[in-house]
């Protein structure tokens, strides 16, 4: 099993889907890593060599955010909206969408996770 950035690659999945269990690399820049290493993106995991794991580690770690940088880069960003105050903020607050989906019929789990946290039951 290879891991990088603190997670275990599985080894019977092509890299290119491999890469996506890194909190931060989804299919766009998991193919992306993939064309500048020259890597095979149909390759299982088991079959790379050591020479193209340690260009994955290197690159991932040097040049993108991931895993715990990532989430708390996020909840830093959801912590500055709450105090500012603004629209956004409110809504993480209130726990309901917060890009302008309609609240009349859909959002039923967001708005139910709300109403719990508010200590109101939900019907």
């Amino acid at each position: 099993m290879i891991r990088i950035a603190g997670v275990d690659l599985p080894d019977t999945k092509s890299i290119e889907i491999a890469l996506t269990y890194i909190y931060g690399i989804g299919r766009t820049r998991s193919k992306e890593i993939l064309n500048l290493l020259k890597i095979n993106p149909e390759t299982k995991t088991k079959f790379l060599t050591d020479k193209d794991i340690s260009q994955l580690r290197e690159l991932i770690e040097k040049s993108y955010t991931t895993e715990s940088d990532l989430k708390r880069l996020v909840s830093l960003n959801i912590k500055r909206l709450v105090e500012i105050n603004c629209y956004r903020g409110r809504r993480h607050i209130q726990g309901l969408p917060l890009r302008g989906q309609r609240t009349k019929t859909n959002a039923q789990t967001r708005k139910k996770t709300a109403s719990k946290q508010s200590g109101r039951r939900y019907k």
